[in-house]
């Protein structure tokens, strides 16, 4: 999807609970999705299980979705952002 948001823009502030936010590029939060997703393949999303990869799994995430629940009552939430330069 070359047209994708997360393709256009600079950054996303991922917010994880417990933590502070952080800025992350957009590899930077595949990247750590599937990190995240790795962790959950027993319990994925349906629309999630049709992929064969983390990485495939990370970029659809990624590009259709701004939150993951990664456990009860706790979902990690990303946003994309455009830095001031």
């Amino acid at each position: 999807m070359a047209d994708a948001l997360m393709y256009q823009e600079d950054m996303f502030v991922l917010l994880t609970p417990g933590q502070a936010e952080e800025f992350l590029t957009p590899d930077e939060l595949i990247a750590r999705l599937k990190s995240i997703l790795a962790d959950h393949q027993d319990d994925l999303p349906r629309d999630l299980q049709k992929f064969d990869s983390l990485d495939n799994q990370a970029k659809h995430l990624a590009e259709t979705a701004c939150e993951f629940d990664i456990e009860p009552g706790k979902t990690l939430q990303w946003y994309i952002v455009r830095l001031e330069k």
